[in-house]
């Protein structure tokens, strides 16, 4: 029997939605009119106001629908849930306002009406979508809603993916058996149903108790891919496959027609093009512009406090790269003394005579505790994270976006892994890097999380950081 698990949640969601809608716009309309001792704008009955968003509210879930907030991919992206629930709760209600004005009806008694039922729509809406993810996650433990997956191929992806959902209480996967030359022989894989060949796993599994397929390698005789995909079709089993070059396929698809004829897959090597790059630029102008206008008196402030303080310029400039390898002159606050200005960390400890701290910056990820080249007022710069603020000049004249990947030095750029590709978007004031642990995280690490940024990017995935940079700075938790 075939699994219909994401079906039956993805209903769910609907149901939940839908009344989670209609409890917002019901109790809305009780406390402005039932519960209210002011009067209101139009006399509409509750048995009409209640039958207007029954017939409504249909048309309301669709528009969740074109959000992707009933696809499964938005399932487990909590942030991204979020925002298109929020999105989509705003154009349901201008939905239902167009409605009223086309038809010449009214539908809200009272102008507050509408308001409380959108505040009281998102806060009902993410509470349900917490309770469904719970409760699914419930189910899985007591084994309702498993997937029963069959994994194809012996690979460090096929690895990666059995220890990522080995644990089936949690993921909602069983996997019933892993296929590869070498699968039986691989610890990885100790504790599973492991086959040389397909055809043994066929013969030893019923199809009927195969969800799923994941191919993670493509065999170099076309018979047998075939086979395993025509095994999946024949049976019913939904077919995933995992291309063996990973790097490949991340960033941004698109599948077009090559000479009006041939399928072909186009790949970018970042998903920030076309209109990604304008909004983006625009959002950087608006946001960060009005930061800047905000910071100016407290940089004021430290630019004096600085000019007192001792000698020396107050402002530290670097050259740094962006975007297609451009050079471009970068602003902060002078945390370190004058005479390490324009060195890499390890010129810089070179001169001191302690180039083994060079290593040891570069595995605490960039930090030392006790950096000898800061200054003591750049220590609490830093601390604060203040010594950043100049650098929103950069952000409005373009050199730098509000969230990207670190500005790299030029004289770094050749021990960068994949430096083609975080140059292939504008370095950033704050970043996935920075907000997912600076100082206990490796330099390698670092890196590969700006490589997932610049191969995922989203607009969502920017608000994100953004709103995890503010947790970063108010708790001191290093300079972003």
């Amino acid at each position: 029997m075939k699994s219909n698990a994401s079906l039956l949640y993805s209903m769910f969601l609907v149901v939940g939605d839908f009344l989670a809608l209609v409890a917002a716009f019901v109790i809305a309309y009780i406390l402005r009119v039932s519960l209210s001792s002011r009067p209101i704008a139009e006399q509409v009955h509750a048995s009409t106001y209640l039958e207007i968003f029954l017939v409504l509210l249909p048309f309301w879930i669709l528009i969740f629908g074109l959000l992707g907030l009933y696809k499964n991919f938005i399932q487990e992206k909590r942030f991204s849930e979020l925002g298109r629930l929020l999105v989509g709760s705003f154009i349901g209600l201008l939905f239902v306002i167009s409605y009223a004005y086309a038809v010449n009806k009214v539908i809200f008694p009272a102008r507050l009406v509408p308001a409380i039922g959108f505040g009281l729509a998102f806060l009902f809406l993410v509470m349900f979508r917490s309770f469904a993810r719970w409760f699914r996650t419930k189910m899985f433990s007591l084994g309702f809603g498993i997937t029963n997956l069959l994994v194809v191929g012996d690979t460090q992806a096929a690895q990666e993916l059995v220890e990522a959902l080995r644990n089936w209480k949690k993921s909602g996967y069983r996997i019933v058996g892993v296929v590869g030359k070498n699968a039986p022989q691989n610890r990885g894989f100790a504790g599973l149903k492991t086959f040389s060949t397909f055809e043994k796993a066929a013969t030893k599994i019923k199809a009927d108790h195969i969800h799923s397929i994941v191919q993670t390698e493509l065999y170099s005789s076309s018979e047998s891919n075939d086979q395993i995909l025509g095994f999946a079709q024949s049976h019913h089993i939904s077919y995933r496959f995992i291309a063996g070059n990973g790097e490949l396929f991340l960033g941004k698809l698109d599948v077009e027609l090559f000479r009006s004829s041939l399928p072909v897959v186009a790949v970018h090597q970042t998903a920030l093009f076309g209109w990604g790059r304008v909004v983006k630029r625009l959002f950087d102008l608006l946001l960060g512009g009005l930061l800047l206008i905000i910071a100016t008196p407290f940089m004021l402030i430290i630019a004096v406090l600085m000019k007192l303080s001792g000698k020396g310029s107050v402002f530290f400039r670097q050259t740094r790269l962006t975007r297609f390898n451009q050079e471009f002159r970068v602003f902060k606050f002078r945390t370190q003394y004058a005479k390490y200005d324009g060195t890499t960390p390890e010129q810089a400890f070179a001169m001191l005579g302690k180039p083994e701290l060079a290593e040891e910056y570069r595995r605490n990820g960039d930090y030392l505790t006790r950096d000898p080249r800061v200054t003591p007022i750049g220590r609490v710069l830093r601390k604060t994270s203040l010594d950043e603020l100049p650098q929103l000049i950069n952000v409005v004249k373009g050199d730098l976006s509000l969230v990207g990947p670190r500005a790299l030095i030029p004289q770094e750029l050749n021990i960068y892994n994949k430096r083609h590709a975080i140059l292939s978007v504008k370095s950033g004031l704050t970043g996935l890097a920075q907000v997912s642990g600076r100082r206990s995280i490796s330099f390698e690490e670092r890196r590969r999380l700006d490589i997932y940024y610049v191969q995922n990017w989203s607009f969502w995935l920017d608000m994100t950081i953004l709103v995890k940079t503010i947790r970063v700075v108010l708790g001191q938790r290093g300079a972003v």
